[in-house]
């Protein structure tokens, strides 16, 4: 059984906070993410890997007795150590294998497809590793580390599974509409559906589907953390929305109707009055993004006049705009 340096799974130091262990861990979970990469037959194990990582090193306790007994272990193999019996006993007690008061440790498997954590996880944090679906965990005898999770010699303590956070990307369409998305959840395929308003930074609970409980406990949820893609049309800012709206250099002058995009592909016209400057902004109340929460509620749509000057001048044209130039007393070129 090897050594699993998770720190080096997720590419951040020892000394890493949480904001940086949680931002490694995005930003390789959708990167590896199986869904990402239906071609690459190995995505799946190293999401695997990044999220038993990160499994261990976003939970304080767990944290502590890796970078304790973690480093110990490692030594343990570069010194040729034995099975992990003779490690615990040794290093877990405290005291060297078959001195009394020591831990007694036996470890069985069970259940099917044993392959949610490795088998590293599952020596180490023991009853903690019957969140796999192997079924790891260590009887006691006494004395052990199951105290350091609160637990009482002889009987796992009943805990609620940790809960997962998924990173999923969305466009701005699919924000102003709500959208759904497909996911592979051990051996179900789920729809989640994400609502009209999500911003970055929004997370859409699925109730149930995070890491199974210990001892009988509640499974955890899932957090869809939802990231809106930026759009070249749109400038967003909360629920507010701007645009720009492309008109003829005529119906600024003159005043008339503005032709302005929505997100969803739609269109709505505005009219402008005669001698409407470049740059003018005009609201549009309603036509912004949905209130997250409130799908009847909108915000504002702000619409940025883009007067686009005329091309392929013909000669009539020409003399037309001279004749304009002068009448504004603004002479000859």
């Amino acid at each position: 059984m090897d050594y699993k340096d998770y720190y080096g799974v997720l590419g951040i130091s020892r000394d890493a906070s949480e904001k940086e262990i949680k931002q490694a861990y995005r930003k390789l979970a959708r990167k590896h993410h199986p869904d990402m990469n239906r071609d690459d037959k190995s995505a799946e194990d190293r999401f695997k890997e990044v999220n038993e990582a990160y499994e261990v090193l976003s939970d304080p306790e767990k944290r502590k007795m890796y970078d304790q007994f973690g480093s110990e272990w490692k030594t343990w193999q570069q010194q040729g150590g034995g099975n992990a019996d003779d490690f615990w006993q040794q290093w877990g007690a405290g005291q060297q294998p078959g001195a009394p008061g020591g831990a007694r440790y036996t470890w069985s498997t069970g259940g099917e497809g044993g392959d949610v954590f490795s088998d590293f996880f599952q020596q180490l944090f023991g009853m903690g590793g019957q969140r796999g679906r192997g079924g790891y965990g260590p009887q006691y005898g006494g004395g052990g580390f199951e105290d350091l999770f609160g637990g009482a010699r002889g009987q796992p303590q009943q805990r609620r599974g940790r809960d997962y956070e998924q990173p999923v990307q969305i466009t701005l369409e699919e924000a102003y509409n709500g959208t759904e998305r497909l996911f592979q959840i051990g051996d179900q395929r789920i729809e989640v559906s994400i609502p009209a308003g999500a911003r970055s930074g929004t997370r859409v609970r699925v109730a149930g589907k995070g890491a199974p409980g210990v001892g009988g406990g509640p499974p955890g949820d899932l957090f869809l953390v939802i990231d809106v893609a930026p759009n070249p049309r749109f400038k967003r800012e909360g629920d507010r929305l701007e645009t720009a709206a492309r008109t003829s250099v005529y119906t600024a002058l003159l005043g008339g109707e503005v032709e302005v995009p929505l997100p969803d592909g739609r269109s709505v016209f505005l009219t402008i009055p005669p001698e409407t400057q470049n740059g003018t902004k005009f609201r549009l109340r309603g036509k912004g993004m949905p209130v997250l929460g409130r799908s009847k509620e909108r915000g504002d749509l702000y619409a940025v006049i883009d007067v686009v000057l005329p091309q392929a001048l013909s000669d009539k044209e020409r003399e037309l705009y001279r004749e304009l130039k002068q009448l504004r007393g603004e002479g000859e070129s």
